[in-house]
């Protein structure tokens, strides 16, 4: 049975696949089995808000075939799979070739686009990086990217990087039949949600070292003068901050359409939820834009409170040397050799002249100071 069971494997023909071509000519692995990848961290089948027992692992070919012969749908999460790894997947839940071509090489930019009967989703993840000090090359937020293919009876999800985990989240998934009942797009729903309270949770962190280097420009110095910081530091975080703006901006445009746009993949009950999150990640942007107006003024301020500094220094080297012009002219003068000087010949002239140029330098001195300028 087993040598009929391989003949009938060997001449069984094949069957075409719409991802076998790249839009760069190249050639997707398509005929690498689904169940060959090592990049998947979990696949689950869920019936009825609950995931299905089964006594091993089910592979994703096998558990789509469950899916569409009892009912329910598949969860398979991936992490930083290859072209090969994905390839198997992509054929098999009938993927586009531009959606897997991004999931893929990462580096996207938040939106949503629909394939077909399939909803491509990317999120980039925010992650916020514990410090003990701001410094000019201090790394403040670290980012990944979480993309998630929202089929009828499908959801997968592909992960970059090394922070934003989905482990968690499917517990409390699975802790919660009555959504999780709902189909994918309550999935689609959970993840968005986890990103934008994660957002929130590194806008708070955020404000916090905002403060601290807004503290220390505005903080009173020597003589109640701003002491002003290393203008490195706002830099750098300005720049930290740009990258946290271009995770939240790009989805507020996406979460609009998926709360307010009926869409047939979306259910209309969870479609709500997505309401709650748009208006989250509606205020995380009103955040993020104002911290980066609220960097700007404090570099701006940090600026001038140099270019001052540089002026107060400049005025106190006028002032001495004001001071000083006034002995310099006087020794100038009686170091000429002249026969006729004025009380050269006078017993108190010496200490006179003395005396008058020490009062004239204490009056420029006192007048200096007086109008600030020492």
């Amino acid at each position: 049975m087993s040598m009929i069971h391989n003949l009938r494997a060997a001449v069984r023909p094949s069957r075409p696949s719409r991802l076998s071509l790249r839009k760069d000519g190249g050639v997707y692995d398509a005929t690498r089995p689904a169940e060959a990848t090592t990049a998947v961290v979990d696949c689950a089948v869920y019936r009825d808000g609950a995931r299905v027992a089964f006594d091993r692992n089910l592979t994703p070919h096998e558990a789509i075939r469950q899916v569409r012969r009892d009912g329910g749908f598949v969860w398979i999460g991936l992490h930083e799979p290859s072209e090969a790894e994905f390839a198997g997947i992509a054929a098999e839940f009938g993927l586009h070739p531009l959606a897997v071509e991004d999931a893929v090489h990462a580096h996207q930019r938040p939106k949503l686009e629909r394939y077909d009967d399939t909803l491509f989703t990317v999120f980039k993840t925010i992650h916020y990086i514990e410090h003990d000090e701001l410094t000019a090359t201090s790394e403040v937020v670290e980012s990944g990217e979480v993309m998630c293919f929202t089929g009828r009876d499908f959801f997968i999800t592909v992960r970059h990087g090394g922070q934003g985990s989905l482990r968690a989240l499917r517990h409390r998934l699975q802790d919660d039949p009555e959504l999780l009942a709902k189909g994918p797009s309550a999935v689609l729903h959970a993840i968005a949600d986890h990103v934008v309270d994660g957002y929130v949770a590194v806008a708070d962190a955020v404000q916090d070292d905002i403060d601290e280097v807004e503290t220390e420009v505005f903080s009173p110095g020597r003589k109640g003068t701003p002491r002003g910081t290393d203008a490195g530091r706002i830099y750098q975080l300005k720049r930290e901050v740009m990258e946290f703006k271009r995770a939240v901006l790009p989805l507020v445009r996406p979460m609009q359409l998926l709360s307010e746009r009926p869409m047939r993949l979306v259910d209309p009950d969870i479609q709500k939820y997505f309401r709650d999150v748009a208006d989250h990640l509606a205020r995380v942007q009103e955040q993020v834009v104002g911290f980066d107006e609220l960097l700007n003024s404090i570099l701006q301020a940090n600026l001038a409170q140099a270019s001052v500094a540089q002026n107060e220094d400049m005025r106190k080297i006028t002032s001495w040397a004001a001071i000083i012009a006034v002995p310099t002219m006087v020794c100038g003068v009686y170091g000429m050799n002249f026969d006729y000087m004025p009380e050269t010949h006078w017993k108190f002239g010496y200490p006179v002249v003395l005396g008058v140029t020490v009062a004239l330098c204490l009056g420029i001195h006192r007048t200096l100071k007086r109008n600030g300028w020492l």
